[in-house]
């Protein structure tokens, strides 16, 4: 029995040869970016809920923060308008340091004379 090779054949049984191994190379690589596809979805879905916890956190954080604004404006309001409170008391306190003074020098010229 003689068994007839042409290049016409060899050929064409070479490209299908390549072709199978082409395709065994797709099939792996499908099948991998399956999986990717798939881990990729669930650090998606991990990243959706930690967005979200984020944004409730931010919400609330910022709801302090304005409290603060708030309570400090008011301190600050107060501390200026106690301001006006504590001159006039260091004012009076002042100008009964100055009577003081006064009547402690005309008594002492008193004592002199």
């Amino acid at each position: 029995m003689t068994i007839t090779i042409t290049w016409q054949g060899a050929f064409l049984t070479v490209l299908a040869i390549l072709a199978i191994i082409l395709l065994i190379y797709l099939i792996v690589l499908v099948n991998n970016l399956i999986k990717t596809v798939k881990k990729a979805n669930k650090v998606l879905d991990d990243t959706k809920v930690v967005s979200a916890i984020a944004a409730d956190k931010a919400k609330k954080i910022d709801g302090i923060v304005d409290g603060i604004s708030d309570t400090v404006s008011t301190v600050v309001d107060t501390v200026n308008g106690n301001k006006s409170v504590i001159s006039a008391a260091t004012n009076v306190i002042n100008a009964a340091g100055n009577i003081a003074g006064i009547v402690n020098r005309s008594e002492k010229k008193k004592e002199e004379k």
